[in-house]
């Protein structure tokens, strides 16, 4: 059952009237107030300017008249297409096409043996990409960790080799600095087999975290996103409001100033090149008013990253979001309710790039690998109601009925041994189903110890070699790699 690219757009938290009411908002925004930048943009202020945007020097602020957001957003593409190397788990970002992975950055992991948090490795990263390798509903692997055992400097490399040797799947980043993309364009060359390779079928993408909310653009990530749009590396516009502390506490206030901060970041990447390949990338949280702590897991975060869709989606702009996080500490029935409400609300909102969708705990601090496992399950139970109920002649059955007649039973008939695999969602083996005596026979373990067995057994696989050995060497020669 291949449960990816499934449409959702089924629950839509915002009526039509609510979504031009917020995007009619997010222009008066960005026309009175603008966005406010650091310096060291001199390039690209340069450009906006010719553009049609008004610049303040002396304030050091942009404001955006409303046909140049009209017109810069509609150059970005529709639909954007972020390539797995095995072809099969290419995302096809595009209307409500929902495809969910992890994220996040992540500097405590629960040790596998002890269970006790410690600080994150690249050896980590590693393991989690070979675990998402194997798991069929995660569709991507967005680093979920920090590597803090080796140099800050060896990072940008180090991490996208790490992904890039564990799975096959698209493989998403963020970089320190303008550099870092250049590195990585260059890494992911060598993988590819050339430049021109790359370009033709980009199986890394980037993020640039451009604007610092309330509406200020951030010089360091605007340099980032200049030279990945360059480099023709499709770059997820991250912006990430906290109600309550960076935007206004009411939803609909956050949602209007993201939008804004969004429409900001498409204006400057179609000014560097039009037709350039982006997503939308809100990230509406909640501040804890009681610690202004970052609050994951509420159901309100549910529902504005729905909201986040229809945004994006009323621009015609694919787009990045969140969901699964959780304040909880542990794998425990909070982490569980809190991911499923999350993610079930952002997959049947419809968003196409759904991240931090598994492994995150503690509010992003902490990750677990056997919470990778359980959130493969809650994914693909998501992605099942996407799916829908079947009707048409055969799944009607009206033959199977006939057949059995009154009183008789479907247990062994011939339409029930064909569609019983295929009409529900079977899971991993994580949830259980047996009856309390097979359980206790089995040693009585609950998910999270059964996540933790599964987690092993797949590490104790052969290892993938998505690199091949001749561009390792390569690789090895130009770059300080350190997995």
């Amino acid at each position: 059952m291949r449960l990816k690219g499934l449409s959702g757009g089924i629950y839509r938290p915002l009526s039509e009237k609510q979504i031009r009411s917020i995007h009619d908002a997010s222009l008066v925004l960005l026309e009175k107030i603008g966005v406010a930048y650091d310096p060291g943009i001199d390039e690209i202020i340069a450009l906006l300017e010719q553009a049609g945007a008004q610049v303040d020097r002396k304030k050091r602020r942009i404001t955006f008249p409303r046909q140049l957001i009209a017109a810069q957003a509609a150059k970005a593409p529709a639909r954007v297409v972020l390539y797995s190397r095995d072809g099969d788990n290419d995302l096809n970002l595009t209307g409500h096409n929902v495809y969910m992975g992890t994220g996040g950055a992540a500097v405590r992991i629960l040790d596998l043996d002890t269970g006790q948090p410690r600080p994150t490795t690249l050896k980590d990263l590693y393991r989690v990409g070979r675990l998402v390798d194997c798991l069929d509903n995660i569709h991507f692997l967005l680093r979920p960790c920090i590597p803090t055992d080796i140099p800050e400097s060896a990072h940008d490399v180090n991490m996208f080799y790490s992904c890039l040797k564990a799975t096959g799947k698209h493989v998403m980043s963020g970089v320190s600095g303008e550099a870092g993309v250049h590195r990585v364009v260059d890494l992911a060359s060598i993988v590819a087999g050339g430049e021109q390779k790359l370009k033709q079928k980009p199986f890394i993408s980037m993020i640039a975290a451009f604007c610092i909310s309330p509406l200020r653009l951030s010089s360091r990530s605007i340099r980032i996103l200049q030279a990945a749009v360059q480099s023709r590396i499709p770059l997820a516009l991250a912006a990430a409001p906290m109600s309550g502390s960076t935007s206004p506490v009411t939803m609909a206030g956050t949602l209007a100033q993201l939008h804004a901060e969004q429409l900001a970041g498409i204006c400057i990447c179609q000014s560097i090149r039009p037709g350039a390949p982006l997503l939308y990338g809100g990230i509406p949280g909640m501040a804890n008013m009681n610690t202004m702590g970052y609050r994951g897991g509420a159901v309100e975060c549910g529902m504005m990253n729905a909201a986040v869709h229809q945004l994006a989606h009323h621009i015609k702009v694919p787009n990045y979001n969140s969901s699964g996080l959780t304040d909880s500490k542990l794998p425990d029935t909070q982490a569980g309710w809190e991911k499923a409400m999350t993610t079930l609300l952002a997959a049947m909102g419809g968003s196409n790039y759904i991240h931090h969708a598994a492994g995150m705990l503690e509010s992003m601090l902490s990750i677990a690998y056997e919470q990778y496992v359980i959130d493969d399950e809650i994914i693909g139970m998501c992605c099942k109601v996407l799916k829908g109920i079947e009707v048409d002649k055969e799944h009607l059955a009206l033959k199977a009925i006939e057949t059995v007649g009154p009183g008789g039973n479907f247990i062994t008939a011939t339409h029930t041994l064909e569609h019983m695999r295929r009409e529900y969602f079977m899971g991993s083996g994580i949830t259980n189903s047996k009856n309390r005596d097979q359980w206790e026979a089995e040693g009585a373990k609950d998910a999270a110890k059964r996540a933790r067995e599964m987690v092993k057994s797949i590490l104790d696989r052969e290892e993938p070699s998505y690199i091949p050995e001749a561009a390792d060497k390569v690789i090895r020669k130009k770059f300080e790699i350190l997995l």
